[in-house]
């Protein structure tokens, strides 16, 4: 081999080389991001399940978990909205299981306000 395809093909290496490290670098940016993003979740999860332990009694926590099982963004929008409740201080702690149900009931008439029309 010359002296001219050595240096060609060394440059080729170099550039396959940095185009590897950039791959690298940008999969770890974006696992570190993904990594934050999940830790940021959890601590807001954990931070809404504290509200909801001071804030619920035991049945409407045991309520609340059973609504989980089957319609999780359900649950996670009343979770939301009795924190936000408790934020403006709509009721006072601990919330029961009858005022758990009245609250549900409310939503749940607001969802079957649909209709279906035939044409």
């Amino acid at each position: 081999m010359t002296a001219s395809s050595d240096d060609e093909l060394a440059a080729i290496r170099a550039q396959r080389m940095q185009a590897l490290q950039d791959q690298l670098k940008q999969q770890a940016a974006s696992q570190l991001e993904a990594q934050e993003e999940a830790e940021q979740k959890a601590a807001i999860a954990a931070n809404l399940d504290a509200v909801m332990r001071r804030s619920l009694t035991p049945e409407a926590r045991s309520r609340l978990a059973r609504i989980a099982l089957v319609e999780p963004e359900r649950c996670q929008q009343i979770k939301s909205q009795i924190a936000a409740m408790v934020e403006r201080g709509a009721f006072h702690p601990p919330m029961s299981d009858a005022s758990l149900k009245q609250l549900l009931s409310q939503k749940s008439k607001s969802r079957s306000n649909a209709s279906i029309r035939r044409i």
